[in-house]
């Protein structure tokens, strides 16, 4: 399969990125690590006239610690959170989910600002990231701006992300003594997630949960945190069946999806399970 033709530039300044995206708004796409563009413009899903590789820019390519947050660049691998020994510390939850990411040829090229970008609804970083509370930061004609990745998200591969405009950093908190896990369902062939669930699970003095946080992917057409279930467990005891009782108010209100990977009634349950799982082993780290 041979992409269409287009024109490549690739820029060595967030400046010059951002002027050559301006001009080309309506015709353009952004190469990061390209394990999502390049699949699609290679059956001609998609078909640019224009593609902007990012990866010569200097400075988008650090994971820092600020405070009580911690800053990945966009062009920080999967590989590279999968491995790093300060998330590994301070933030598990990010190597927790980078080690499920496809496999290891895709982890070494694939970034999590691509992603995160791409905003596909089976992607894994979402889920991440929203159960994180993270920040996402953009760069646009009209300067620098932090999104909540709760208003980030807007549904099927789309994102409150402009044309013209570069995801250049995500941050998260540091979470301290926070139980957190991420596993998912997903056929071997692509990795994607068919349910994917991020447990962050914050306990008091007394082993009771003292606040909890669930981000979801695969089942409808963005991420989203089951707020039913996180306030069903705040102030409670974690046992299995308090666990399950709230985990089967995963999916209220939210219209599941259905495809080849399964009907809307198999993922529903798939769901509760998998949220059940991630909360039980997020106590068990």
């Amino acid at each position: 399969m041979i992409p269409g033709a287009f024109e490549y530039y690739a820029p060595r300044s967030l400046d010059d990125a951002v002027k050559f995206l301006a001009t080309h708004r309506d015709d353009v796409k952004v190469l990061s690590g390209g394990q999502s563009l390049l699949p699609l413009m290679k059956m001609r899903l998609s078909k640019p006239g224009f593609v902007v590789d990012i990866c010569r820019i200097p400075g988008l390519d650090s994971i820092s610690e600020e405070g009580n947050s911690l800053i990945i660049g966009a062009l920080v691998t999967h590989a590279q959170i999968e491995s790093s020994d300060l998330l590994q510390k301070k933030c598990p939850l990010l190597p927790q989910t980078a080690t499920t990411i496809a496999d290891v040829q895709v982890r070494n090229r694939g970034t999590i600002g691509g992603s995160v970008a791409h905003a596909d609804p089976a992607g894994d970083w979402p889920a991440a990231v929203i159960a994180l509370d993270a920040e996402i930061k953009i760069a646009g004609p009209n300067g620098d701006r932090w999104v909540d990745c709760d208003e980030f998200f807007l549904g099927l591969l789309m994102s409150v992300l402009e044309p013209d405009e570069i995801v250049t950093a995500i941050k998260v908190p540091v979470t301290g003594d926070d139980k957190t896990a991420y596993l998912k369902a997903a056929p071997r062939s692509s990795g994607f997630a068919v349910v994917g669930v991020a447990a962050r699970i914050g306990l008091d003095g007394s082993g009771n949960c003292s606040r909890a946080a669930i981000g979801i992917t695969g089942v409808t057409d963005k991420a989203y945190r089951p707020q039913r279930v996180e306030q069903m467990l705040a102030g409670t005891t974690l046992d299995t069946k308090t666990i399950e009782t709230a985990a089967a108010e995963s999916t209220r209100n939210v219209e599941v999806i259905e495809d080849i990977n399964g009907s809307a009634e198999y993922r529903k349950h798939l769901t509760e399970v998998y949220v059940a799982r991630a909360i039980q082993e997020a106590l068990s780290q």
